[in-house]
């Protein structure tokens, strides 16, 4: 049944992604490759940035992009040192939702309604969704690497919370940064 691949929040959406990030960590502890992109409007929920600092202390690679507000700190040693957070502003309004997981090399992309904001997780009906059409999948990545290539309209956050704009002769890519085991 089709149904049953839809997550809503707030029912099962917040442990979902945690169980996701925490599967992610597993695997870099046990020296697999281990990898999340999310790209999203606002990452305000303390257990999901808990989750994802466990995550990058075990050694998972962390590429987020949020356009609004973020309270996580990115590239701090001994804290965040795996994840680093770019937001892209522009002239127009960005909404999409993009959550992406290698999971041993399976790559779970999914697309969802809902930020990363105890709103979104906790309070609200939101529904997430596997991508699961090849076509479908294959076109998110190359969206997902068309932000992280953005050298007009990109900032990257500093360690120390501060906002720079991203330099053009910059690696652009996040998708071939090479992960510590590999």
């Amino acid at each position: 049944n089709n149904w049953r691949r839809l997550i809503p929040a707030p029912l099962w959406m917040k442990d979902y992604f945690v169980a996701r990030i925490g599967r992610e960590a597993e695997n870099a502890k046990e020296g697999k490759p281990a990898r999340i992109i999310a790209k999203i409007n606002s990452l305000v929920d303390d257990t999901v940035i808990k989750a994802l600092y466990n995550a990058s202390n075990a050694g998972v690679n962390i590429d987020l992009i949020v356009r609004g507000i973020c309270c996580l700190r990115a590239g701090v040693p001994g804290m965040s040192e795996n994840i680093s957070v770019r937001s892209i502003t522009g002239r127009f309004l960005e909404h999409s939702r993009i959550f992406y997981f290698y999971n041993e090399g399976h790559e779970d992309l999914y697309m969802a309604s809902a930020d990363w904001m105890p709103r979104n997780l906790d309070r609200r009906v939101e529904l997430m969704f596997p991508v699961i059409q090849e076509d479908l999948v294959k076109q998110l990545k190359i969206a997902l690497n068309a932000y992280f290539s953005d050298t007009e309209q990109a900032f990257v956050l500093n360690k120390d919370g501060t906002w720079k704009r991203k330099q053009k002769t910059e690696q652009t890519c996040c998708r071939y940064r090479k992960s510590k085991r590999e």
